[in-house]
């Protein structure tokens, strides 16, 4: 009974403990290269890759990416050509993560950015965002939030989030689509299918122009207006490349998850 107690107080405390954004540093850096070496290396036999468009990754100064999402993997198989183009990635992730035992330690010490949605520590994630930017590295952030919910797997409605960071910022946007490694791993699924061996196509699109919707300072509030089109100029363009790689059209609408049916283009949710 003791240990139970123990091991009950202890998961308590993980849950229950502060999460602190850290800045890029040099022993972080080294940390995220052998990480990064090891993960390739498995991805690499797991599956195999299609590149296109990569050269649009080399960039002298910092940008944003946006990505569809469609399984649990695919943020190594966005990352792999950002990191290969010469930038640490780093990623807007939900908080949760940062508190999983090891994966937890190796987000925060790369310099992975938590996302605390619904409160007053939503706002450090952008500024912590923004500092990599300004920083010259990338940020990758999935425009939809979490999983797609759309049943065919295509991009759903997109939140306010990535759109409020690229308004701030005037960074680049730049879209990056993939397909074929929800084959390796379904969306919400335990175990991997790992035969036959399934390729992941990725496809790199151009920046997206949103300076028609930046204020002239961008340290003031953002209009909701300037935010839902740029918010959906964003799935637009990850859609238009997911129909690429798929050679299909994507159904009129975007699927709304909490009204579970197809809508227009405005975003459902505020960051």
């Amino acid at each position: 009974m003791a240990g139970e107690d123990r091991a009950t107080q202890g998961k308590k405390t993980r849950k229950n403990r502060p999460i602190k954004t850290t800045t890029p540093s040099r022993g972080g850096n080294i940390l995220f290269h052998c990480v990064a070496f090891v993960v390739r290396r498995v991805l690499d036999l797991a599956m195999g890759k299609t590149w296109t468009g990569v050269e649009k990754l080399k960039r002298d100064e910092g940008y944003i990416v946006i990505a569809n999402h469609v399984t649990e993997v695919d943020p190594m198989s966005v990352a792999y050509p950002v990191y290969m183009s010469g930038t640490i990635p780093r990623f807007l992730a939900k908080e949760s993560l940062f508190r999983v035992p090891v994966l937890g330690t190796v987000l925060s010490r790369t310099a992975q950015i938590p996302v605390f949605r619904g409160s007053m520590e939503a706002r450090k994630s952008l500024e912590s965002a923004r500092a990599v930017v300004d920083a010259g590295g990338a940020v990758l952030i999935y425009p939809e939030g979490t999983l797609t919910k759309d049943p065919e797997l295509w991009p759903m409605a997109g939140r306010s989030g990535a759109a409020r960071l690229a308004l701030a910022t005037g960074a680049p946007v730049i879209p990056i689509a993939h397909w074929g490694d929800q084959e390796f791993l379904a969306p919400k699924a335990t175990r991997p299918r790992p035969f036959p061996r399934k390729r992941v196509h990725v496809l790199v699109g151009d920046p997206l122009d949103l300076s028609d919707l930046r204020g002239e300072d961008r340290t003031e509030h953002v209009s909701q207006k300037a935010l839902s089109e740029a918010t959906d100029r964003m799935m637009d363009a990850l859609t238009a490349l997911v129909e690429e790689l798929r050679g299909e059209k994507a159904p009129a609408g975007r699927w709304d998850p909490h009204l579970k049916k197809r809508v227009g283009r405005t975003s459902w949710n505020e960051d």
